[in-house]
């Protein structure tokens, strides 16, 4: 699966609400692209994610946090940790962590450590994991001490105190760039609507300052994309929610300031 590394779509609303999205992959993907103030170079970035309604369909739906890795300002490549509404693995619950090399060092999906969690259909990236609806999980990429490269994607369930690390991917660089957060949905655009929550979008500099974006900005795969436009995001007292099957009622672009 290649999820969305790079240049943002544009959106045209209100044209594809039913049926399976057209695009080349048939899913349809909607962003928060972080904002991020002027600081140091960022080595870490974490998000907490809870799912507040799950699917309730056997189809493919995907959350993460995404990030590229650079060295200096050259791109390295790209990852992205998340959970997964997977029917191929047990409960239909699973966790990634996987991303793909810069063109420029040859394009393709990057390298890792094996995971210590299983994978029921042998996929490096995607692992066994038993998440739950209604709880928060905080995903979280940063750089592994004394190990330039290479980066490990944890996911903490934040109700029971449990930290669990995914792996590590070997992407190179010396920072990350372009930090956000996205669903991808591989569902009809009428399937029953599934919502994600985000909150604590946080980041750390290379000196160990936390710094938060100042703002995320939208972001919905265009119909010419071939992506659903009845997704909407919501801003509530708990975090953004991002949410399908449902009117569209904040526009691609919109600036959200954070904390909202």
């Amino acid at each position: 699966m290649r999820a969305f590394i790079g240049r943002p779509f544009g959106s045209s609303p209100g044209r594809h609400v039913s049926g399976r999205p057209t695009s080349s992959n048939r899913a349809s993907s909607f962003h928060l692209i972080w904002e991020m103030p002027r600081s140091g170079p960022i080595t870490a970035v974490s998000a907490v994610l809870t799912i507040v309604e799950p699917p309730r369909v056997n189809r493919l739906y995907f959350w993460a946090l995404q990030a590229g890795f650079s060295e200096g300002n050259t791109p390295t490549g790209g990852g992205h940790l998340g959970l997964q509404w997977h029917p191929g693995y047990p409960g239909s619950t699973a966790v990634n962590w996987g991303g793909y090399r810069a063109s420029g060092r040859g394009g393709g999906e990057l390298d890792g450590s094996i995971s210590d969690l299983p994978s029921s259909l042998g996929n490096a990236n995607t692992r066994d994991f038993a998440w739950r609806a209604d709880t928060p999980y905080r995903l979280r990429i940063t750089g592994v001490p004394d190990r330039p490269g290479a980066w490990i994607g944890t996911v903490e369930d934040l109700d029971q105190s449990r930290l669990t690390v995914v792996r590590e991917l070997w992407a190179g660089g010396n920072r990350l760039a372009d930090p956000m957060v996205w669903s991808e949905v591989f569902a009809d655009c009428d399937h029953p609507p599934v919502a994600a929550q985000w909150s604590s979008f946080s980041a750390e500099t290379a000196s160990g300052h936390k710094v938060q974006p100042v703002a995320v900005r939208t972001n919905y795969q265009a119909y010419e994309a071939g992506g659903c436009d009845n997704t909407n995001v919501v801003v509530t007292n708990a975090g953004i929610v991002q949410r399908t099957a449902t009117e569209r009622s904040v526009a691609t672009g919109t600036r959200i300031g954070w904390p909202s």
